[in-house]
């Protein structure tokens, strides 16, 4: 391999590692022993780049196709690029990958005994992005957040060796939570993707047409719909607090983290008078760090 090829796939995996910071909620937080960090941030950049393939947000040069063995004709098909993704990700349990997120990321895999199938829910998640941009009912958007949200906490609490059954199903909760407040902030930019994770019987009840979810504000119909499903989102949260009190030390801190990030950011929401077509509505760290404490203080 020459040496501009060499440097590509560094280029790539630090560019997708570097949008941790973006998120509503801490990845791998400085006061995490070094080793959970390694670990989580190995599973973040996992997430992060089956998120991109899925999104077609890859970075520009076509290092990620090179890499899963794609041929420039097929770049551009996202279930393409999800399957060779998948068949890399087998090879992290049996042989060598070839992508460096997923070299990175074989170690975690092993260290901690983590098994293919979160894995492969947020592949199949990102697969039915591409083939299914409604969603009929509540229901079905649960159904949804199975796949796309809740193997990540899961993960988490794999690579923390703290998984229960109870557990899980907090971390489920807590999971779809976050999921929900991020479709919210993200209406208009889901929309630009021709994808609406609003329920289509929600948005009957309020009497909210598409073509309202694309105007520069929102107007009393979204509004009350936007503020109808922020509460859902909070209920989910408030479910799967307890999770926060069930472990101990620094692993609290992080948990309370993610809880709190997704109760800033309906709060953030809120403030915004549920207005959240002109953009996500984000928290500041101030509203961050005040939920954090109510979260750890086992209150909300």
């Amino acid at each position: 391999m020459t040496g501009t090829g060499m440097t590509r796939p560094g280029v790539t995996e630090r560019g997708t590692l570097d949008k941790a910071a973006a998120e509503n909620f801490p990845v791998a937080p400085f006061f995490l022993p070094r080793a959970w960090r390694t670990d989580l941030m190995a599973v973040y950049g996992f997430a992060r780049l089956v998120d991109d393939i899925g999104d077609g947000d890859l970075a520009p040069g076509g290092a990620d196709t090179r890499l899963l063995g794609v041929c420039p004709e097929e770049a551009g098909d996202r279930l393409v690029m999800l399957d060779a993704f998948e068949a890399d990700l087998h090879r992290v349990f049996d042989s060598t990958p070839s992508h460096p997120l997923l070299r990175r990321l074989q170690p975690t895999v092993r260290r901690r005994s983590l098994t293919p199938e979160p894995f492969l829910g947020l592949i199949a998640a990102n697969r039915q992005d591409q083939l299914v941009t409604r969603y009929e009912t509540y229901d079905d958007l649960l159904a949804y957040c199975e796949l796309s949200a809740n193997p990540v906490g899961r993960l988490v609490l794999a690579v923390t060796g703290t998984s229960t059954p109870e557990r899980i199903r907090r971390s489920d909760a807590i999971c779809t939570a976050l999921q929900i407040v991020e479709h919210l902030q993200d209406v208009a930019e889901d929309l630009g993707r021709d994808r609406i994770y609003l329920p289509a019987e929600d948005m009957k009840r309020f009497h909210v047409q598409e073509a309202d979810l694309a105007t520069k504000s929102a107007g009393a119909s979204v509004r009350a719909l936007v503020a109808y499903e922020a509460q859902r989102a909070r209920d989910l949260l408030n479910e799967g607090a307890p999770l926060v009190g069930s472990v101990h030390g620094r692993l609290r801190l992080l948990l309370a983290g993610f809880v709190a990030g997704g109760r800033a950011a309906i709060h953030a929401i809120a403030a915004a008078e549920y207005d959240v077509l002109p953009g996500p509505p984000k928290p500041g760290k101030l509203q961050l760090l005040r939920e954090a404490g109510v979260t750890l203080r086992g209150e909300g």
